[in-house]
Protein backbone atom coordinates (compact mmCIF):
# COMPACT_ATOMS: atom_id res chain seq x y z
CA UNK A 1 0.00 0.00 0.00
CA UNK A 2 1.30 3.71 -0.95
CA UNK A 3 2.31 5.59 1.91
CA UNK A 4 0.39 7.90 3.40
CA UNK A 5 0.89 10.94 6.08
CA UNK A 6 -1.40 9.24 8.32
CA UNK A 7 0.61 5.83 7.94
CA UNK A 8 4.17 7.52 8.64
CA UNK A 9 2.61 9.29 11.90
CA UNK A 10 0.95 5.67 12.69
CA UNK A 11 4.11 4.21 12.48
CA UNK A 12 6.08 6.94 14.61
CA UNK A 13 3.31 7.22 17.36
CA UNK A 14 2.94 3.20 17.99
CA UNK A 15 6.54 2.23 17.91
CA UNK A 16 6.22 0.69 14.95
CA UNK A 17 10.11 1.28 13.85
CA UNK A 18 12.19 -1.19 14.03
CA UNK A 19 15.40 0.17 16.34
CA UNK A 20 16.93 -3.46 17.72
CA UNK A 21 16.16 -7.03 17.44
CA UNK A 22 15.62 -9.75 20.78
CA UNK A 23 17.98 -12.04 21.77
CA UNK A 24 16.05 -15.13 20.06
CA UNK A 25 16.59 -14.01 16.67
CA UNK A 26 20.29 -15.44 17.38
CA UNK A 27 18.75 -18.63 16.20
CA UNK A 28 19.43 -17.19 12.58
CA UNK A 29 23.45 -17.57 13.14
CA UNK A 30 26.43 -15.98 14.56
CA UNK A 31 25.62 -12.16 15.16
CA UNK A 32 27.04 -8.62 14.49
CA UNK A 33 25.28 -5.95 15.13
CA UNK A 34 26.22 -2.71 13.04
CA UNK A 35 25.37 1.03 12.78
CA UNK A 36 22.11 0.14 11.19
CA UNK A 37 22.37 -3.50 9.87
CA UNK A 38 21.69 -6.91 11.93
CA UNK A 39 23.60 -9.36 10.54
CA UNK A 40 23.39 -13.20 11.24
CA UNK A 41 25.89 -15.61 9.65
CA UNK A 42 25.55 -19.61 9.02
CA UNK A 43 28.18 -21.27 6.87
CA UNK A 44 28.36 -19.44 3.85
CA UNK A 45 25.49 -17.16 4.20
CA UNK A 46 24.63 -14.08 5.85
CA UNK A 47 21.39 -12.94 6.75
CA UNK A 48 21.13 -8.88 7.04
CA UNK A 49 18.44 -7.27 8.87
CA UNK A 50 17.94 -4.02 8.21
CA UNK A 51 16.57 -1.75 10.65
CA UNK A 52 14.93 1.42 10.85
CA UNK A 53 18.21 3.25 12.73
CA UNK A 54 19.60 6.27 11.32
CA UNK A 55 23.12 7.44 11.54
CA UNK A 56 25.25 10.76 10.99
CA UNK A 57 28.72 11.34 11.32
CA UNK A 58 29.05 7.76 12.73
CA UNK A 59 26.52 8.25 15.72
CA UNK A 60 23.07 6.30 15.61
CA UNK A 61 20.46 9.21 16.22
CA UNK A 62 17.12 6.99 16.38
CA UNK A 63 15.00 5.41 14.21
CA UNK A 64 13.31 6.52 10.97
CA UNK A 65 9.88 5.07 9.33
CA UNK A 66 9.93 2.38 6.83
CA UNK A 67 13.64 3.48 6.54
CA UNK A 68 14.84 -0.64 6.55
CA UNK A 69 12.65 -0.83 4.01
CA UNK A 70 13.45 1.45 1.65
CA UNK A 71 17.13 0.55 2.43
CA UNK A 72 16.66 -3.36 1.66
CA UNK A 73 14.42 -2.67 -1.53
CA UNK A 74 16.77 0.04 -3.06
CA UNK A 75 19.57 -2.61 -2.47
CA UNK A 76 17.80 -4.73 -4.08
CA UNK A 77 16.68 -2.71 -6.95
CA UNK A 78 20.38 -1.65 -7.60
CA UNK A 79 22.16 -5.26 -7.05
CA UNK A 80 19.81 -6.39 -9.88
CA UNK A 81 20.71 -3.58 -12.55
CA UNK A 82 23.91 -3.10 -11.79
CA UNK A 83 24.52 -7.13 -11.74
CA UNK A 84 26.22 -7.36 -15.24
CA UNK A 85 28.56 -4.51 -14.59
CA UNK A 86 29.69 -5.46 -10.87
CA UNK A 87 28.32 -9.11 -9.50
CA UNK A 88 27.40 -8.67 -5.58
CA UNK A 89 26.06 -10.88 -2.87
CA UNK A 90 22.84 -10.96 -3.01
CA UNK A 91 21.00 -14.13 -3.10
CA UNK A 92 17.68 -13.77 -1.79
CA UNK A 93 15.24 -11.09 -0.04
CA UNK A 94 12.63 -13.12 1.86
CA UNK A 95 11.61 -10.20 3.87
CA UNK A 96 10.78 -6.30 3.34
CA UNK A 97 13.51 -5.70 5.47
CA UNK A 98 15.99 -8.41 5.28
CA UNK A 99 18.31 -9.88 2.03
CA UNK A 100 20.17 -13.28 2.62
CA UNK A 101 23.72 -12.80 0.59
CA UNK A 102 26.98 -14.64 0.21
CA UNK A 103 28.92 -14.88 3.53
CA UNK A 104 32.02 -12.84 2.23
CA UNK A 105 35.92 -11.82 3.45
CA UNK A 106 35.51 -7.93 3.95
CA UNK A 107 38.03 -5.55 1.87
CA UNK A 108 38.82 -3.53 4.69
CA UNK A 109 38.58 -0.02 2.71
CA UNK A 110 35.42 1.80 1.95
CA UNK A 111 35.71 2.92 -1.76
CA UNK A 112 34.16 6.51 -1.87
CA UNK A 113 33.81 8.09 -5.30
CA UNK A 114 33.05 11.78 -5.52
CA UNK A 115 31.80 14.13 -8.40
CA UNK A 116 31.47 17.57 -6.69
CA UNK A 117 33.39 19.01 -4.15
CA UNK A 118 30.44 19.48 -1.44
CA UNK A 119 29.68 18.01 2.07
CA UNK A 120 29.56 19.33 5.50
CA UNK A 121 31.55 16.65 7.60
CA UNK A 122 34.94 18.34 8.76
CA UNK A 123 36.58 14.91 6.74
CA UNK A 124 34.83 16.23 3.81
CA UNK A 125 36.14 17.30 0.68
CA UNK A 126 34.97 20.64 0.57
CA UNK A 127 35.63 21.31 4.24
CA UNK A 128 39.26 20.43 3.39
CA UNK A 129 39.23 22.68 0.46
CA UNK A 130 37.74 25.68 2.51
CA UNK A 131 40.80 24.93 4.37
CA UNK A 132 43.23 25.56 1.75
CA UNK A 133 44.38 22.20 0.91
CA UNK A 134 44.24 21.12 -2.38
CA UNK A 135 45.02 18.00 -2.19
CA UNK A 136 42.82 15.27 -1.32
CA UNK A 137 43.60 11.63 -0.59
CA UNK A 138 46.48 11.54 -3.00
CA UNK A 139 44.42 14.10 -5.88
CA UNK A 140 45.57 17.62 -7.10
CA UNK A 141 42.62 20.17 -6.82
CA UNK A 142 42.91 22.96 -8.87
CA UNK A 143 42.29 26.43 -7.80
CA UNK A 144 39.60 28.27 -7.85
CA UNK A 145 36.56 25.85 -7.66
CA UNK A 146 33.07 26.78 -5.88
CA UNK A 147 30.97 24.77 -2.93
CA UNK A 148 29.64 22.01 -4.89
CA UNK A 149 31.02 22.73 -7.84
CA UNK A 150 31.77 19.32 -10.65
CA UNK A 151 34.73 17.88 -9.92
CA UNK A 152 37.20 18.26 -13.25
CA UNK A 153 36.65 14.32 -12.89
CA UNK A 154 35.03 11.46 -10.88
CA UNK A 155 37.86 10.52 -8.05
CA UNK A 156 38.27 7.28 -5.58
CA UNK A 157 39.00 8.83 -2.41
CA UNK A 158 39.29 6.11 0.11
CA UNK A 159 38.73 5.75 3.61
CA UNK A 160 39.66 3.36 6.24
CA UNK A 161 36.71 0.96 7.88
CA UNK A 162 36.70 2.42 11.47
CA UNK A 163 35.34 0.27 14.20
CA UNK A 164 31.47 1.17 15.59
CA UNK A 165 31.14 4.42 16.95
CA UNK A 166 34.87 5.62 15.93
CA UNK A 167 35.31 7.57 12.71
CA UNK A 168 36.33 6.32 9.46
CA UNK A 169 39.23 8.61 7.96
CA UNK A 170 40.08 9.59 4.45
CA UNK A 171 42.98 8.70 3.24
CA UNK A 172 44.96 8.28 -0.34
CA UNK A 173 45.83 5.19 -2.02
CA UNK A 174 49.25 5.18 -1.39
CA UNK A 175 48.11 5.33 2.44
CA UNK A 176 46.44 2.24 1.91
CA UNK A 177 49.29 -0.01 0.08
CA UNK A 178 51.84 1.24 2.57
CA UNK A 179 49.92 -0.23 5.35
CA UNK A 180 49.36 -3.06 3.83
CA UNK A 181 45.62 -3.38 3.57
CA UNK A 182 45.32 -3.65 -0.14
CA UNK A 183 48.12 -4.52 -2.86
CA UNK A 184 48.32 -1.59 -5.23
CA UNK A 185 47.55 -3.88 -8.45
CA UNK A 186 44.02 -4.53 -6.83
CA UNK A 187 43.71 -1.18 -5.85
CA UNK A 188 44.12 -0.15 -9.41
CA UNK A 189 41.57 -2.58 -10.52
CA UNK A 190 38.72 -1.51 -8.20
CA UNK A 191 39.19 2.10 -8.27
CA UNK A 192 38.53 1.04 -12.34
CA UNK A 193 35.81 -1.19 -11.54
CA UNK A 194 34.28 1.35 -9.06
CA UNK A 195 34.68 4.28 -10.70
CA UNK A 196 32.41 2.70 -13.73
CA UNK A 197 29.75 1.63 -11.89
CA UNK A 198 30.00 4.97 -10.28
CA UNK A 199 29.72 6.29 -14.26
CA UNK A 200 26.56 4.26 -14.49
CA UNK A 201 24.74 5.39 -11.25
CA UNK A 202 25.38 8.90 -12.40
CA UNK A 203 23.50 8.15 -15.56
CA UNK A 204 20.59 6.05 -14.41
CA UNK A 205 20.06 8.69 -11.90
CA UNK A 206 20.21 11.25 -14.32
CA UNK A 207 17.26 9.88 -16.42
CA UNK A 208 15.15 10.10 -13.09
CA UNK A 209 15.96 13.84 -12.88
CA UNK A 210 18.55 13.46 -10.01
CA UNK A 211 23.39 14.12 -9.97
CA UNK A 212 23.96 11.29 -8.22
CA UNK A 213 26.63 13.22 -6.26
CA UNK A 214 29.13 10.68 -4.78
CA UNK A 215 28.81 7.57 -2.66
CA UNK A 216 30.55 4.41 -1.14
CA UNK A 217 31.41 1.21 -1.92
CA UNK A 218 31.73 -1.84 0.18
CA UNK A 219 33.63 -4.78 -1.42
CA UNK A 220 34.07 -8.25 0.20
CA UNK A 221 35.44 -11.43 -1.44
CA UNK A 222 33.32 -14.68 -1.61
CA UNK A 223 34.51 -17.98 -0.83
CA UNK A 224 35.50 -18.39 -4.30
CA UNK A 225 37.34 -15.76 -4.31
CA UNK A 226 35.33 -13.24 -6.32
CA UNK A 227 35.46 -9.92 -5.55
CA UNK A 228 31.64 -8.30 -4.95
CA UNK A 229 30.09 -5.62 -3.78
CA UNK A 230 28.34 -5.61 -0.44
CA UNK A 231 26.23 -4.29 1.81
CA UNK A 232 24.38 -1.21 -0.25
CA UNK A 233 24.86 0.34 -3.23
CA UNK A 234 23.55 3.84 -4.18
CA UNK A 235 21.11 4.09 -1.51
CA UNK A 236 20.29 7.31 0.55
CA UNK A 237 22.72 6.17 3.27
CA UNK A 238 25.35 5.46 0.85
CA UNK A 239 24.68 8.22 -1.84
CA UNK A 240 24.33 12.15 -2.02
CA UNK A 241 21.49 12.98 -4.49
CA UNK A 242 20.38 16.39 -5.44
CA UNK A 243 17.56 17.24 -8.04
CA UNK A 244 18.67 18.07 -11.45
CA UNK A 245 16.47 20.64 -12.64
CA UNK A 246 17.27 23.08 -9.68
CA UNK A 247 21.13 22.88 -9.39
CA UNK A 248 22.05 25.26 -11.72
CA UNK A 249 19.87 28.37 -10.17
CA UNK A 250 21.07 27.04 -6.97
CA UNK A 251 24.72 27.40 -8.05
CA UNK A 252 23.94 30.97 -9.44
CA UNK A 253 22.66 32.24 -6.30
CA UNK A 254 25.36 30.26 -3.83
CA UNK A 255 22.99 27.69 -1.96
CA UNK A 256 22.84 24.40 -1.45
CA UNK A 257 21.50 22.16 -4.23
CA UNK A 258 17.97 21.03 -3.71
CA UNK A 259 18.54 17.29 -1.99
CA UNK A 260 17.36 14.17 -1.46
CA UNK A 261 19.20 12.51 0.78
CA UNK A 262 20.52 11.99 4.66
CA UNK A 263 22.22 15.64 3.86
CA UNK A 264 18.38 16.91 4.96
CA UNK A 265 19.72 14.89 8.37
CA UNK A 266 23.15 16.29 8.40
CA UNK A 267 22.55 19.83 7.66
CA UNK A 268 20.39 19.92 11.05
CA UNK A 269 22.29 18.81 12.90
CA UNK A 270 24.94 21.16 12.00
CA UNK A 271 22.58 23.67 12.56
CA UNK A 272 22.04 21.96 16.15
CA UNK A 273 25.63 22.50 16.78
CA UNK A 274 26.34 18.99 16.12
CA UNK A 275 29.60 17.64 14.03
CA UNK A 276 29.92 14.08 15.33
CA UNK A 277 31.43 15.21 18.67
CA UNK A 278 29.72 14.43 22.31
CA UNK A 279 26.16 13.72 22.44
CA UNK A 280 23.95 14.26 19.65
CA UNK A 281 20.72 15.94 19.92
CA UNK A 282 17.23 14.39 20.03
CA UNK A 283 15.36 14.23 16.98
CA UNK A 284 12.29 15.87 16.54
CA UNK A 285 9.15 14.26 15.20
CA UNK A 286 8.86 16.60 12.27
CA UNK A 287 12.51 15.85 11.57
CA UNK A 288 12.19 11.99 11.69
CA UNK A 289 8.88 12.57 9.67
CA UNK A 290 10.84 14.79 7.13
CA UNK A 291 13.70 12.08 6.58
CA UNK A 292 10.97 9.38 5.73
CA UNK A 293 9.51 11.58 3.38
CA UNK A 294 12.71 11.61 1.34
CA UNK A 295 13.93 8.62 1.66
CA UNK A 296 10.76 7.15 0.25
CA UNK A 297 11.10 9.71 -2.89
CA UNK A 298 14.39 8.83 -3.88
CA UNK A 299 13.21 5.27 -3.94
CA UNK A 300 10.24 6.27 -6.27
CA UNK A 301 12.12 8.35 -8.35
CA UNK A 302 14.84 6.28 -8.79
CA UNK A 303 13.22 3.00 -9.57
CA UNK A 304 10.54 4.68 -11.28
CA UNK A 305 7.83 2.59 -9.22
CA UNK A 306 5.30 3.41 -5.89
CA UNK A 307 7.04 2.38 -3.15
CA UNK A 308 4.45 -0.06 -1.40
CA UNK A 309 4.86 -0.04 2.74
CA UNK A 310 4.14 -3.34 4.74
CA UNK A 311 2.88 -1.73 7.95
CA UNK A 312 2.57 -4.65 9.54
CA UNK A 313 4.55 -4.64 13.10
CA UNK A 314 8.03 -5.75 11.90
CA UNK A 315 9.10 -8.13 14.47
CA UNK A 316 6.27 -10.64 14.13
CA UNK A 317 6.39 -10.29 10.06
CA UNK A 318 10.49 -10.78 10.45
CA UNK A 319 9.83 -14.08 12.78
CA UNK A 320 7.21 -15.39 10.28
CA UNK A 321 9.32 -14.38 7.12
CA UNK A 322 12.40 -15.84 8.57
CA UNK A 323 11.01 -19.00 10.24
CA UNK A 324 11.14 -17.87 13.69
CA UNK A 325 7.88 -17.77 14.39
Amino acid sequence: MPVSESLLRSALASGGTLAAVPDDFSALGAHYSGKVRENYTRDDERLIIVTDRISAFDVVLGTIPFKGQVLNGLARHWFAATADLFPNHMRAVPDPQAMRVSECRPIPVEFVVRGYLTGVSDTSIWRAYERGEREFCGHPLPAGLRKHERLPQNLLTPSTKAPKGQHDLSVSKAWLVEQGLISAAQLDELERRCLALFAAGQAIAAERGLILVDTKYELGQRPDGEIVLIDEIHTPDSSRYWFADTYAAAMQRGEDPRSLDKEYLRRWLVEQGFRGDGPPPALPDEVRLEAARRYIEVFELLTGRAFEADPEPPLPRLRRNLGLA
